[in-house]
Formats: structure tokens, C-alpha cells, sequence
């Protein structure tokens, strides 16, 4: 299904190891998909699985945590289906605190239907919508789920394979709305309209500007060159949204 130097295979073997490290059983996980190149990775699970309208991914994961909270509900998502098109739906997850995992594909345009510029798209780089410039600032999703409310947040890329599959597990495992944003090659459109044609010119790329956040100083690695922190950005205890209907479920009871 992917284009040669995708990175979508790469993310798919860390959230798969990450199952299997888990122990994670097929009949107890449901894997919950929107449109686009990433949402085609619900076809190479054998878990539950389900195929969501564009944008709307959160939302049916949403019901399905709150009607079942035994449940491993894991959302794998472009960044359209997250923070374009799915933009509001994100920011409520975040919001709820709903114990979601949500694996966030941010190949910085819409690389399914032609590479049109999206909300995650860089300022001023090229897209088939944006021949001579993005005229928009671009959302940064990891610092939209950290003011949203979500307890875990956390950044990788394919090039960074086995500190990504450690993200994702920690992600799995953290109570709470849960958010890896996954820095991704889209050599087909992005590389090749932003002169990172072949794929292996987007890997150097990632290689160079990725910075894992223990090093990260946006003084020596200026934001305006590129440059972004991978590794775990959030980590908090606030109560999930299971937890506190529950807590008012039972106020209503005694009442």
C-alpha cells in the first residue's frame, strides 16, 4: 500500500512490537482508524478493528472507551484525520482525558490525494496547494495535547526506530489521553516538492533535526531551522474520564 521510503511500515513494526512486549491480547485491543495513507494500517492488524469517516477517528474511539473501558483502544491517525479535518475532536479527547492511545502520522501534507498543504504543513514550504509557499504557521500537535489536558505526550520518527517503539509503549500503558506524533518521510509529495527527493535525502533530514529532548535547546536548535525534540515531552497523573464518570456515577446512586 505505501509508497517506497514511507515511513508508515516502520511505525506499524514499533506499535506491533509494542503489543507483543505488552502482551497486548487481539480479542481485548481495537485498533481505530480515519482516511488516509496511515488509516490504511488497519488493514495488517488482526485485532479489532475500525475504519472511521474522515476526521472523525477520536470520535468513534471515544465511544468505544466509554462504553467499555476494559478495553486497549489504540487510534492511529494522519495529520489530517487529527489536527485538520479531526482538529475539534482532538482537542476534547485531550479535554476528557479519555484513555486513548493516539499515533499521530505527520507526514506534513495530505500525501493520499496529491500532497495538498494541511494544519501541520510548515510555513512557507511547498505543497500542491501552496506552490510558491505555506502562508500559514503551522500546529505544533505536541503542544496542542499538552494544553488540551492529554497525560502522556511524546514525539518520534522512523529514523529513530527503537526509541520510537519505547514511546509507543509507554504510551499504551499510561492511564490518561496518550499522544505520539510520529515526524514521518513523505517522499512521493512533500520530499519530492521540498527538494528531499529520494527518500533517503527526508531520513538525513530526520537524522539532522530530530533532537532528543534531553539535548534540546531552542537557542542552539532554533525552531525556525527545522529543528524539533523527540522523546517523551508529557507525563502527568490527571484522572481519565472512566474515572471520573465513575466517580459520579456513584454520587448519583447515593443520592
Amino acid at each position: 500500500m505505501w509508497c517506497p521510503g514511507c515511513g508508515n511500515g516502520t511505525v506499524l513494526g514499533a506499535l506491533l512490537r509494542a503489543f507483543e512486549e505488552l502482551k497486548f491480547k487481539k480479542e481485548e485491543t481495537v485498533v481505530v482508524t480515519g482516511i488516509g495513507c496511515w488509516g490504511k494500517a488497519d488493514d495488517y492488524v488482526v485485532t479489532n478493528a475500525l475504519h472511521t469517516t474522515h476526521g472523525r477517528a477520536l470520535a468513534f474511539a471515544t465511544g468505544i472507551k466509554a462504553f467499555n473501558s476494559k478495553l486497549n483502544v489504540v487510534v492511529l491517525m494522519g495529520d489530517g484525520d487529527s489536527v485538520t479535518i479531526g482538529g475539534n475532536h482532538f482537542i476534547h479527547a485531550a479535554r476528557r482525558n479519555i484513555d486513548l492511545t493516539a499515533i499521530v502520522v505527520n507526514n506534513m501534507n495530505y500525501g493520499m490525494t496529491g500532497g495538498q498543504v494541511s494544519g501541520t504543513t510548515p510555513s512557507d514550504k511547498l505543497t500542491s496547494t501552496t506552490v510558491y509557499g505555506n502562508p500559514e504557521r503551522e500546529i505544533d500537535i505536541c503542544t496542542l495535547a499538552e494544553v488540551a489536558g492529554a497525560n502522556y505526550v511524546a514525539r518520534g520518527t522512523p529514523y529513530h526506530g527503537w526509541e520510537l517503539q519505547k514511546v509507543i509503549t509507554e504510551a499504551l500503558t499510561k492511564k490518561g489521553f496518550s499522544v505520539v506524533e510520529v515526524i514521518s518521510p513523505c517522499p512521493t509529495h512533500f520530499g519530492r516538492n521540498n527538494k528531499l527527493k529520494p527518500a533517503l535525502a527526508m531520513f538525513r533530514w530526520l537524522k539532522e533535526k530530530a533532537i532528543p529532548v534531553e539535548k534540546y535547546n531552542p537557542v542552539t536548535y532554533p525552531r525556525e531551522e527545522g529543528y524539533f525534540p523527540i522523546g517523551r515531552l508529557v507525563d502527568r497523573d490527571a484522572p481519565d474520564f472512566n474515572s471520573r464518570y465513575e466517580e459520579i456515577r456513584a454520587r448519583a446512586m447515593r443520592s
